[in-house]
């Protein structure tokens, strides 16, 4: 169902916490707060796509920069802050709604904490008075092109 969808894994990884949450949240006879936490995962959910896909369409190219980016930033940003408003305005519990809000930066943080590169042995870092370390240039990650003598350490 997740791949008819278009999910990506950290929204499939998202949905299982709100899930699991809002059944909690129900089943412990939290009902304004199971609401507020439903309503705020529906909320975060719709929020987290959006900007998801925004910015894969901006770095593929087929979203154009600076301005116009900033103003879709600000549009949807309003919305949010609309439908947080309307859910207080409308008897949500505000903790439960917080909730729910808060549930994809679990998500997140777990997807890139499992996403993360292999960690490297210590055997293959060179000690640090080794000269290879001249070499290295820290702002691009690689060794530099030329290495002046004057400009070694």
């Amino acid at each position: 169902m997740t791949r008819f969808l278009g999910l990506d894994p950290v929204e499939r990884l998202n949905l299982t916490f709100s899930a699991g949450t809002i059944a909690a949240s129900l089943a412990l006879g939290a009902g304004r707060f199971g609401t507020g936490v439903a309503l705020g995962t529906v909320i975060e959910a719709v929020n987290y796509r959006v900007l998801r896909r925004a910015t894969d369409r901006l770095f593929r190219g087929d979203l154009a920069g600076g301005q116009a980016w900033s103003a879709a930033f600000a549009v949807r940003f309003l919305f949010l802050g609309a439908a947080m408003f309307a859910a207080i305005s409308a008897g949500v519990d505000p903790i439960g709604l917080v909730v729910g809000l808060s549930l994809v930066i679990p998500a997140v943080v777990i997807f890139a904490w499992r996403s993360r590169p292999p960690q490297v042995s210590s055997d293959a870092v060179p000690p640090p008075d080794d000269p290879s370390w001249d070499r290295w240039n820290p702002w691009l990650a690689r060794e530099r092109d030329d290495v002046d003598p004057e400009d070694a350490p």
